[in-house]
């Protein structure tokens, strides 16, 4: 789950995470009282969306008056904020965060995440904060440090002042970057989150150390252990058919193409998009029904699926292993005659009750087409998207 900046500020502050002096506003005239409140000869105006790159896409503006940051917060709010992350249709900016201007000396990068690789948590920093990292790994990965964190110890002191050392900290700041990384890991282990990044994390003129920035993403699996979090959620920053799947416990995610994929299991959800596109298609979605789903839930992600009007054909790939290929069936066959669909429908069944899932599919009445492996399935299918 993500959250806003102004959110992720908060919740790093309850853990000893220095940051700037912030008011959220709603309208131009909050902003302006809250510039006017942080009482600074520079403020910043800073559009809320969960995206990076919003300086570069104008949704990040410094205000010399309080009036000032009235006028840039009446440009700003309701705009579609289009930026690398949003997509060229944007984000419409419905919040603002007014912070106070700081002596910006220099910028610095941290990010905590879990390694895959390693299955560990790492930490890692660069001196190319401001920047965008995923562009820094790929041209000049030698800028980033990196610390593996043993999850039984945790973030060790050493390895905090050793970044701090790696990353130029004045020597009589090393303590203070100690210490805030050490409230940094604290934060992030104890929101059980999947990401921590503070760039820029700054060192001001008169020698803070204060998160400028900071994005906080929550790991969906341990929401249950902080139900006050829900509450975070801002539902306009997310895809509404993402939203309706994520009420019925289905992966799903909204893509560029048009043609529709259900499929069991996030592997073979990965492997079908990847033979669409071998074939010379776009897959329009991730969609993953689970190793367990009922006939009910197939049948609301087959009324996901056909809800986005850009999908022109749907293909079916289902392994029955714990799912039985019966049901699935029987689940598209309801859903395609309660929605009356008429886009071209590609199934391909293996597994479990296969013989009889293919039955039902061919006594439904409805056309759909059979395949009769993944390649096969992907022709098809292409075919008739086009």
């Amino acid at each position: 789950m993500k959250i806003h900046e102004y959110q992720g500020k908060a919740i790093l502050k309850e853990y000893g995470v220095p940051v700037p002096r912030g008011i959220v506003a709603r309208s131009p005239e909050e902003a302006e009282a809250a510039a006017k409140e942080l009482g600074t000869d520079i403020v910043v105006v800073k559009a809320q969306i969960h995206a990076g790159g919003r300086g570069k896409g104008g949704g990040v503006k410094l205000a010399k008056s309080s009036a000032e940051a009235r006028e840039i917060a009446s440009q700003i709010l309701g705009m579609q904020l289009v930026t690398h992350q949003t997509g060229p249709e944007g984000q419409e900016v419905r919040t603002l965060l007014i912070e106070e201007g700081l002596p910006i000396d220099k910028e610095f990068y941290l990010g905590i995440t879990l390694d895959r690789v390693t299955g560990r948590n790492v930490f890692m920093a660069s001196q190319a904060g401001g920047m965008d990292i995923e562009k820094v790994a790929e041209e000049t990965p030698e800028l980033i440090l990196k610390e593996t964190i043993d999850p039984a110890v945790g973030l060790r002191g050493f390895q905090a002042r050793k970044l701090a050392f790696g990353l130029g900290i004045p020597n009589e700041l090393v303590g203070q970057a100690t210490k805030f990384m050490l409230a940094l890991y604290d934060a992030y282990e104890k929101t059980d989150a999947s990401l921590v990044e503070i760039n820029p994390f700054l060192l001001t003129k008169d020698g803070r150390l204060i998160a400028l920035d900071a994005k906080l993403n929550f790991d969906d699996n341990a929401m249950f252990r902080h139900k006050d979090y829900a509450e975070l959620r801002d539902l306009h920053e997310e895809e509404p058919l993402e939203i309706e799947a994520s009420k019925h416990d289905l992966n799903y995610i909204k893509l560029d193409g048009n043609i529709g994929c259900m499929v069991n299991g996030a592997g073979l959800a990965m492997a079908t998009m990847d033979i669409i596109k071998l074939a010379g298609g776009e897959p329009a979605n991730f969609l993953d029904v689970g190793g367990g789903a009922s006939q009910e839930r197939v049948e609301q992600a087959f009324k996901i699926l056909l809800a986005d009007q850009n999908v022109k054909a749907v293909l079916i790939n289902i392994f029955g292993g714990i799912v039985r290929c019966d049901m699935v069936a029987l689940g598209v066959v309801a859903a395609a005659k309660n929605l009356g669909v008429t886009i071209p429908i590609v199934a391909r069944l293996e597994g479990t009750n296969v013989e009889e899932g293919r039955r039902v599919l061919e006594s439904s009445g409805i056309g759909i087409i059979p395949a009769t492996g993944m390649n096969d399935a992907a022709q098809k299918v292409v075919a008739a998207a086009a």
